[in-house]
């Protein structure tokens, strides 16, 4: 199976060329960002073509959130995408809309034919464990992209007491955001820092199963987004708001660990 690593536009400053090209000399296999605006449609696809990037789209639903979707997801397959990232719904959807939101979305997801991975996000549907697995039980056919570090951030742990919601949560997960979270937060002020060793090596726990998943699955390829973000989910000292990290810098070095750790064993 092989393992492709995806550059984050997220928080990176500089202009569509400057980026792409960068991701392309660094050894990406393609980027995640959200859809480009239209009068930008030519020049990113364009890029990508030049550059041979994969592309992962991202969407957000609001309003309407059933038919943001359908609209976002049939933008998206114009750009041909590797797959879609979701942040569906709402945490204080009631239940039966939810399934209505997700029903639909799997409809939709089957018309264009591209997978979708619904991310595990606060403030959406699947911000928790246990609605999540709720969720999985009630729509198998639902895929996740997983953003566990959001799960540490709204059960305040390293999730020691939901190993059932993340064994199912592995088996349904198609792509991965690979960044530490901790108790307190949804990142880490550096992931090399020797005081998060321990957050880190959950992760790699977790990102190692949802590869043995992949791999169960006959899948083709297993992706993972090195994705941590800009101030403010970056810390950033008092008075003067200068971020404690170089987000480049976090970004580069967790891909070059997923690479050491995971990559050669692909």
């Amino acid at each position: 199976m092989e393992i492709r690593l995806f550059h984050a536009l997220w928080g990176m400053e500089g202009s569509y060329a400057e980026l792409l090209e960068r991701a392309a000399g660094e050894g990406y296999d393609g980027i995640e960002a959200p859809l480009p605006a239209k009068e930008r449609e030519t020049e990113f696809k364009e890029l990508l073509d030049r550059h041979r990037l994969s592309y992962i789209a991202q969407v957000a639903t609001s309003g309407d959130h059933a038919a943001s979707f359908e609209f976002q997801v049939l933008r998206a397959a114009s750009f041909n995408p590797l797959l879609i990232v979701s942040h569906s719904a709402r945490d204080a959807m009631p239940w039966e809309e939810q399934l209505r939101f997700f029903e639909h979305a799997l409809s939709v997801e089957r018309s264009v034919g591209i997978p979708v991975g619904h991310e595990t996000h606060r403030s959406r549907a699947m911000f928790t464990p246990w609605t999540t697995a709720n969720l999985l039980r009630e729509l198998p056919d639902l895929r996740l992209t997983a953003d566990f570090s959001h799960w540490c951030c709204v059960t305040e742990s390293m999730l020691e007491q939901h190993q059932e919601e993340l064994e199912l949560s592995f088996k349904h997960t198609i792509h991965v955001h690979a960044r530490v979270g901790h108790v307190q937060g949804p990142q880490v002020p550096h992931p090399a820092a020797p005081e998060y060793a321990h957050e880190l090596e959950t992760c790699k726990g977790w990102w190692s199963r949802v590869l043995l998943e992949r791999e169960k699955d006959q899948a083709e390829f297993a992706s993972f987004t090195p994705e941590f973000g800009p101030p403010g989910y970056m810390p950033t000292l008092p008075f003067t708001g200068q971020p404690v990290s170089d987000l480049r810098d976090v970004n580069a070095w967790m891909a070059a660990w997923l690479r050491r750790h995971f990559l050669r064993k692909a």
